[in-house]
């Protein structure tokens, strides 16, 4: 194995921003400090105005706590704040509910970002938690089987491709700092910018585009998934497609009068997913129907309001922020 560590440094930061954490945040500490890894590794949780028990169970943890104000909160200007606390020759991105579901899963990790000259980020598997609803849980397995079965490296080989198939741009750009390793050196030099979503994809798709690599590690797992009011997947859609437009210039509609026949074609798919499962019965397969439906008209609505924000003038913009944006509400406490 490659030595990391210096006489000043450990080999890890693991840097997880908190706000109210609750009873799965202790899981993820416990799980974190039973890992079975042959690198040093420190904990840096950075809160923006927990308001419940988070911050009196971290202190019963050998981490380094930094406090911030809820309004200065941002998903690359506080992962930057924490990241810039540590010494790790990697910084580890996790968020306070991605619990680790291996005790190797640090190892395995950093074990990736070492197969080849010229990796900069990696990012591990999520599993659904076992409550996940129907739907995300099917999406998420689907979503990182599409990422290889083994430790899989992927890098800009093609320009031609890049710059006429949107499917290998968003192959190249995806990146997850829920569960996420990068090369201190690298992010010295290219930090992440400070926006109010997909920090993560906006900073590996530079990355790609300056001729880095990155990894995808399944060995490295953890929980992660939500079971969102519908109100609140509406707030996180648009922010998703906002995003997801200033990012690659994707709208998941270009006009508003496809927002319902694309929404009756996703509900159609889950129709036919439905249908064909053996393990539930018809009573829960039109509980989950129903919950399509309402779901994709959310997905779509907000969609269609996300991926349009950037031509609304500056007073539509407000009102959105104000009143759909989830991101807008979280920095605001």
């Amino acid at each position: 194995m490659k030595e990391l560590q210096d006489k000043n440094n450990v080999d890890v930061t693991i840097v997880i921003p908190t706000k109210n954490g609750g009873i799965l945040l202790k899981k993820v500490l416990d799980s974190i400090f039973s890992q079975k890894t042959t690198y040093t590794y420190e904990v840096i949780c950075v809160d923006s105005g927990s308001l419940d028990h988070t911050l009196s169970l971290l202190e019963q943890y050998d981490i380094r706590l930094f406090q911030i104000p809820a309004v200065d909160f941002g998903h690359g200007k506080t992962r930057n704040f924490g990241a810039s606390k540590g010494t790790g020759t990697y910084i580890v991105f996790l968020t306070q509910d991605a619990l680790p579901a291996s005790v190797h899963w640090l190892q395995n990790m950093i074990d990736a970002m070492q197969m080849e000259e010229g990796i900069a980020g990696g990012f591990g598997i999520h599993y659904p938690y076992p409550d996940c609803n129907l739907i995300d849980k099917r999406d998420i397995t689907a979503h990182f089987q599409g990422f290889g079965e083994d430790n899989t490296i992927y890098y800009l080989e093609d320009w031609d491709r890049y710059r006429t198939q949107e499917g290998y741009r968003h192959l190249l750009a995806y990146f997850s700092d829920n569960n996420a390793c990068l090369k201190r050196e690298v992010w010295e030099k290219y930090p992440y910018e400070d926006v109010d979503f997909a920090e993560d994809q906006i900073w590996m798709r530079r990355m790609m585009e300056l001729g880095y690599k990155k990894v995808y590690c399944p060995h490295a797992p953890v929980y992660h998934s939500h079971n969102y009011r519908l109100s609140s997947y509406f707030g996180r859609y648009f922010d998703e497609y906002r995003s997801l437009y200033g990012l690659h210039g994707y709208r998941i509609v270009n006009k508003w009068w496809l927002v319902l026949p694309g929404a009756v074609l996703c509900m159609l798919s889950d129709l036919r997913y439905l249908v064909r499962l053996q393990d539930i019965g018809w009573k829960e397969k039109i509980f989950w129907q129903c919950y399509s439906i309402r779901r994709n008209l959310c997905r779509f609505i907000a969609g269609y309001l996300g991926g349009r924000y950037h031509a609304y003038p500056a007073r539509v913009q407000g009102w959105l922020d104000r009143h759909v944006s989830q991101q807008y509400r979280q920095r605001r406490g």
